[in-house]
């Protein structure tokens, strides 16, 4: 304990000694901003013309070859001209002459500033530059003796002087609580972080062409929701003052998209933010993102055919291939994926807990509720037995199973289709003609995390009703994930809505799995976090 404590009085030393130093190098780079000021520069002008990034000039020199002699005087590689902007991220001076190299959009590339180029006044005023700083550069392309590419210039501009300094070792920035607070920070020091963020959007803008070209209709759907349903979820709430009403963040736009079904639009998706009032972890964060589409006149056997299809060439664009590595673990996706039903993965976890246990046992509420209790599951203090103390129903305890022993049986190296789900944990699925305990629906899990969940929807408006009145019972006995009774919704299935299916696609799982990313925050720009000191 003495140990410990002193571990903090010497962590709290080093930080105190790191805000010293970064508060003086502020104040010194403030100086030099006043100092700006008098001699009539602007340190905050924006009168520079970019023209080009600095991939252009590397793919326009991508074919030439540093001389094998380097040449006395520098030689310009063609006549071409270019105008550059960004912020130093290297800055090397030898007096007269000065080393840089810029970051733009585009990647980064070295800057030769001479004074005796660009002009002893321009130099001056140059030389008051530091790292994160931004400069304009207009010059011409040249190899220089080390055979790196590199851009004289000609013509140079401080832009913006970045009065906080960069974060003690900032280049390859590591410590993740700078990373994720100060994304801005981050994206600078660790190139890779914003390859992360670009290969992340154009996974959704192909995603997006994908469905357009299958005649989907794009929509938006309100975001406060008057009643609460379309998941099962925590929310979170809010009020509205001119309107006197309370409203929730919605936790899924799942019953506005299936009016717009009823009203004839055919197919319709939506790409945008749900709100969970729930858990942090590596795999949940209180706002995400979601894809929801709808199709008419398709059931969830439809839906998974094209998961596959539309996953598996949104990875081969990306990745090349139709494989991932996931934190060391290979995953093919080749189709067809496998389906396992949820009662498969719950008789062979339970077996696990008694070999003697019995297919026709489990299949039987009463007995399976009395074996529950007799291996001990009820007598469990972790959230597996608290969930089967609450539950009352055979298909919920099926699904509490599935959920914490179920899902671990699941291969890691193989996409899979956990299909068969209890009625009672689906009240939105259309029941299954074969078996009316059991519904048409499906959850796509990859490298044993859920990405998405779909389902045949259910279109008869008695049945809603029933089970919007179950889950009202269930939210009085006090189940906070428990939707509310949605009486217009039921009204527009009064009017008709054709046969459907839907589904729900994790769009931030999905960028971790194609990025290789461990933790949800590494693929959300700014993810919520405690505030500083964990207070």
């Amino acid at each position: 304990m003495a140990e410990e404590s002193g571990q903090n009085v010497a962590e709290q030393k080093a930080a105190q000694k790191v805000a010293r130093q970064t508060n003086k190098l502020i104040a010194q780079r403030q100086q030099k901003v006043a100092a700006l000021r008098e001699a009539g520069v602007n340190p905050y002008r924006n009168d520079f013309i970019q023209q080009h990034i600095t991939a252009e000039i590397r793919d326009r020199f991508a074919e030439a070859i540093p001389p094998e002699e380097p040449p006395a005087e520098v030689q310009p590689l063609a006549e071409d001209r270019f105008s550059i902007a960004g912020r130093i991220i290297e800055f090397r001076s030898f007096g007269k002459v000065t080393f840089v190299k810029l970051a733009d959009r585009g990647g980064r590339l070295q800057v030769f500033v001479k004074r005796e180029v660009v002009g002893e006044d321009a130099y001056k005023i140059f030389k008051k530059a530091e790292p994160w700083d931004f400069v304009g550069v207009e010059g011409f392309a040249f190899f220089t003796k080390t055979g790196e590419l590199t851009l004289m210039a000609e013509r140079v501009v401080l832009l913006t002087k970045a009065v906080r300094p960069p974060p003690e070792k900032w280049s390859g920035l590591k410590d993740q609580e700078t990373r994720y607070r100060q994304r801005y920070v981050d994206l600078v020091a660790n190139p890779e972080v914003a390859d992360v963020f670009r290969q992340r959007s154009a996974m959704i803008r192909l995603i997006r062409r994908y469905l357009d070209t299958r005649d989907f209709l794009e929509v938006e759907t309100p975001i406060l929701h008057s009643t609460l349903g379309g998941a099962a979820a925590r929310p979170f709430q809010t009020h509205h003052n001119a309107l006197d009403m309370p409203f929730y963040m919605r936790i899924a736009p799942e019953l506005y998209l299936k009016r717009l079904i009823v009203g004839g639009f055919e197919r319709v998706y939506e790409i945008g933010r749900n709100f969970r009032n729930e858990g942090l972890s590596r795999f949940h964060n209180p706002e995400f993102t979601m894809l929801e589409f709808y199709m008419a006149y398709a059931t969830y056997e439809d839906l998974m055919a094209l998961s596959e299809e539309m996953i598996t060439s949104l990875v081969e664009e990306i990745r090349g291939e139709a494989r991932i590595e996931y934190q060391g673990q290979s995953v093919d996706l080749t189709r067809p994926w496998p389906r396992i039903a949820v009662s498969d993965l719950v008789f062979d976890a339970c077996c696990e807990i008694d070999p003697t246990l019995e297919r026709e046992t489990m299949d039987n509420e009463e007995r399976f509720a009395a074996w529950c209790d007799s291996s001990g599951l009820l007598k469990r203090e972790d959230l597996l037995g608290e969930s089967l103390r609450r539950v009352g129903s055979h298909g919920k305890r099926l699904g509490v199973i599935f959920d914490q022993l179920g899902e671990e049986r699941l291969p890691m190296d193989r996409p899979v289709f956990v299909v068969d789900y209890p009625a009672a944990v689906s009240p939105l699925a259309r029941r299954k003609d074969s078996d009316s305990t059991l519904v048409d629906r499906f959850e796509l899990f990859i490298a044993g995390k859920e990405i998405a969940n779909g389902f045949s929807e259910l279109n008869d408006p008695a049945d809603q009703r029933e089970r919007f009145q179950r889950q009202v019972e269930e939210r009085q006995a006090g189940d906070e994930e428990a939707m509310e009774y949605d009486e217009d919704y039921c009204r527009a299935l009064e009017h008709g809505m054709p046969p459907t299916a839907g589904e729900g696609i994790g769009l931030d799982r999905l960028a971790m799995l194609l990025c290789d990313q461990p933790s949800i925050r590494d693929v959300l720009l700014f993810p919520h976090m405690r505030s500083a000191g964990g207070k």
